[in-house]
């Protein structure tokens, strides 16, 4: 079993494939790889429509390597439906599989995430994915993506003192963590639940996703294709490297 995981960024070094080793298994192997063109990092819609085009590409180049399902690294769920459409292999987006764990597992939920411009973010996509109304909050805790590493004290600190507040002032009854730079947080931020009370899960989007993608492959499932059909030929002028991807010229 193979599950590539996209960083649908340009940034080198900020994700490794020793981030996700303690998810890997002997019949369980994680590729990874970044854009070639993008954003540096996503933190609002502009840097996520930069990213849709280098991430279809590596979704093509992925299933083509023998992949068996892609999950896209980054909370935004960018060019989601677009790389179900130009794959056949399962794609998933850590939001949508957490929020839907987080609806499963609580009766509402709330999101911690980085900054206020990825708030609407957030919320449009809950309510796209319909558990808009189990969405208790979003809280944030104003570090941007690209200065999540600098100071790891400060950001586990950080999503505590915000996944508590979500708790206990906006009555979340399970917390998702808002974005896949937080990735290793989540016993952390549990445990610290667990010395006020508070037992309760904590969702740390990718583990959660490259497992759903893994029991996916397993049961033989995948998107429906008469929701995400395959893209008509037609002429797409100044993106050749999705040309490239899709026909191999």
């Amino acid at each position: 079993m193979r599950v590539h995981l996209i960083t649908p960024v340009i940034t080198e070094g900020i994700r490794t494939l020793d981030d996700v080793a303690p998810l890997m298994r002997d019949d369980l192997v994680i590729t990874q790889s970044l854009l070639a063109t993008g954003p540096a990092s996503i933190e609002c819609e502009f840097d996520e429509a930069m990213a849709v085009p280098g991430l279809v590409v590596e979704a093509i180049r992925a299933e083509r390597a023998g992949a068996d399902a892609i999950v896209i690294d980054c909370m935004g769920d960018p060019g989601l439906k677009a790389a179900r459409e130009v794959v056949s292999i399962p794609v998933l987006g850590p939001a949508q599989t957490a929020m839907h764990l987080a609806a499963m597992l609580g009766h509402r939920f709330s999101v911690v995430t980085v900054l206020d411009s990825v708030v609407p973010m957030i919320e449009n996509l809950a309510k796209v994915y319909g558990v808009g109304e189990k969405l208790a909050s979003v809280r944030v805790i104003d570090i941007p993506v690209l200065e999540l590493e600098a100071a790891p004290e400060r950001l586990t600190t950080e999503l505590a003192q915000a996944s508590l507040a979500a708790v206990e002032q906006d009555g979340a009854h399970a917390i998702v963590l808002g974005c896949t730079g937080f990735l290793g947080c989540a016993e952390a931020i549990a445990a610290t639940l667990r010395t006020h009370g508070h037992v309760l899960p904590v969702i740390d989007p990718v583990p959660a996703t490259v497992c759903m993608a893994d029991g996916m492959v397993r049961a033989g499932l995948a998107h429906s294709k008469r929701t995400y059909g395959t893209p008509r030929d037609k002429e797409l002028r100044g993106y050749p490297e999705i040309g490239i991807a899709r026909y191999g010229a």
